[in-house]
C-alpha cells in the first residue's frame, strides 16, 4: 500500500520552511497525541506515528533531499533488512519521542503536566542506534541492468550470550541504590539567593539508573560484540554515480530496546572505456571513413551490454555529427522512463594513399571544379 505524501500529512507546501514544518508538526503532534485521545487511542497512535514519521524525514536535508527525489514509496523491492520493501525507505522504526526536537517542551507539558527542566535531564529511554555508510563501486553494465551485491561491514551486534542485557546468564541488571534508577542525583543548596537545586548525573550508574554487579563474560557489561556482517544489496537498473541507498535497520544496534540505525550506501560508477553518462543518457564516439560519411553506410553501434544496433547514416555526413539511437540509455529509477544512445561520428581522414587512390581522388576533386594538390619538386630537383 503506497505511503501517503508527507507533505500532504503535514498541510505544508513542498517549498516549506524548517519553522513552517516545526510549526505544522507541534500543532499535529498535539491534536494526535494518544494521551489526547482516550477515546479513540488505537487511531491516534496510528496518525501520531504517521505525523512523526513524516517531520523525522522532511526536517532532515538529507532524507528530504532523497524524498523529494525518489518520492513516497521510492522503487519497490529493495532487500537487505529493509523491512519496508522498498529502494529507499523513509519509514520510521517506532516512535523515540521528542529527544531530536528539543524545543518541543510544551507538547510534554501538555500531556504529563510539565516541561523540560533548565537542567540536562538523563534520557533512560529507548535510543536509535548510529547510521553506518559504505560505498560500492559498479560497472555500467550493472548499472543497467540492475545488480545485488554483498558487502562487509564492521558494526556492533547484541551479544547473543546475554541477548544484550550486558548481565552474566542468570543474573540481571539492578536498580542502582544512589539513584533509585532515575540515573541522576539532586542536591539542594542554601544561597544567599535562598535553596537552589542542581541535578547531576549519578557516576554509579553512568546516568543508566542501573548497575551491572556480575557483567557477561563475552560482552563485557557492554551488551553488544564487534563483528564484521556480510549484508545483501539490491542496486536497482538505471542508479546513477553517488546516488545513495538506505538499508533501514542494518546500521549499529539501538540502545534500551531501540531500533536499529541504518546502513547509507553510496554508489560509485567505475569508468567506461567506451561510454559516458549525462543523466539518462549514454554518449559514445563512433570512427568512419571519408567514404561512409561521402556516400553514406550503415554502421554497426555498441550498447552497454555488448549488443550492436544498425544504424544508417545519410550520405555527406560531416565530422562530429550527432544521432540519436531511443531508448537505449539507462532506466529512470524513479519512473519507466528509459535514456538514449546519442552517437557522435568523427570522420577519419586517410594518412597514406596508394598511387591508385590518389589518383582517383584528383579525378574526384577534377569533377567537383578543385585543384588538386602539386606535388612541389625539391630544392635541387
Amino acid at each position: 500500500m503506497a505511503k501517503k505524501d508527507y507533505y500532504e500529512l503535514l498541510g505544508v507546501s513542498k517549498d516549506a520552511s524548517e519553522d513552517e514544518l516545526k510549526k505544522a508538526y507541534r500543532r499535529l503532534a498535539k491534536k494526535y497525541h494518544p494521551d489526547a485521545n482516550p477515546d479513540n487511542k488505537q487511531e491516534a497512535e496510528a496518525k501520531f506515528k504517521e505525523v512523526n514519521e513524516a517531520y523525522e524525514t522532511l526536517s532532515n536535508p538529507e532524507k528530504r533531499r532523497m524524498y523529494d527525489q525518489f518520492g513516497p514509496d521510492g522503487p519497490q523491492g529493495f532487500g537487505g533488512g529493509n523491512p519496508g520493501g522498498g529502494y529507499y525507505s523513509y519509514s520510521s522504526s517506532g516512535f523515540d519521542g521528542f529527544s531530536d526536537f528539543g524545543d518541543l517542551g510544551d507538547i510534554f507539558s501538555s500531556f504529563f503536566g510539565g516541561g523540560f527542566s533548565n537542567g540536562r535531564r538523563a534520557d533512560n529511554g529507548p535510543k536509535k542506534g548510529a547510521d553506518l555508510r559504505a560505498n560500492i563501486d559498479i560497472s555500467y553494465e550493472e548499472a543497467f541492468t540492475g545488480v545485488e551485491k554483498e558487502i562487509s561491514i564492521s558494526r556492533d551486534e547484541t551479544c547473543k550470550t546475554c541477548s544484550g542485557s550486558g548481565a552474566k546468564p542468570g543474573t540481571h541488571a539492578e536498580t542502582c541504590s544512589v539513584c533509585k534508577g532515575t540515573g541522576q542525583i539532586r542536591q539542594t543548596q542554601n544561597t544567599i539567593l535562598g535553596a537552589m537545586q542542581t541535578t547531576r548525573t549519578c557516576s554509579n550508574c553512568n546516568g543508566t539508573g542501573k548497575v551491572i554487579k556480575e557483567p557477561c563474560v563475552d560482552c563485557h557489561g557492554k551488551g553488544t560484540v564487534r563483528k564484521i556482517a556480510r549484508v545483501k544489496v539490491k542496486i536497482p537498473a538505471g542508479i546513477d554515480d553517488n546516488q545513495r541507498i538506505v538499508l533501514r535497520g542494518e546500521g549499529e544496534p539501538g540502545s534500551k530496546g531501540g531500533p536499529k540505525g541504518d546502513l547509507y550506501i553510496t554508489i560509485r560508477l567505475r569508468k567506461n572505456s567506451i561510454f559516458t553518462r549525462n543523466g539518462d543518457n549514454v554518449y559514445c564516439e563512433i570512427p568512419i571513413t571519408f567514404t561512409q560519411a561521402t556516400l553514406g553506410a550503415e554502421l554497426e553501434i555498441p550498447t552497454i551490454l555488448g549488443e550492436k544496433v544498425k544504424y544508417t547514416i545519410p550520405e555527406g555526413t560531416q565530422h562530429g555529427a550527432k544521432f540519436t539511437i531511443r531508448n537505449q540509455g539507462f532506466k529512470n529509477v524513479n519512473s519507466n522512463y528509459q535514456g538514449d544512445l546519442v552517437f557522435t561520428v568523427l570522420v577519419q581522414v586517410p594518412k597514406r594513399l596508394s598511387k591508385e587512390q590518389r589518383d582517383i581522388l584528383m579525378q574526384l576533386a577534377k569533377t567537383m571544379n578543385e585543384q588538386p594538390p602539386i606535388k612541389k619538386r625539391g630544392l635541387f630537383g
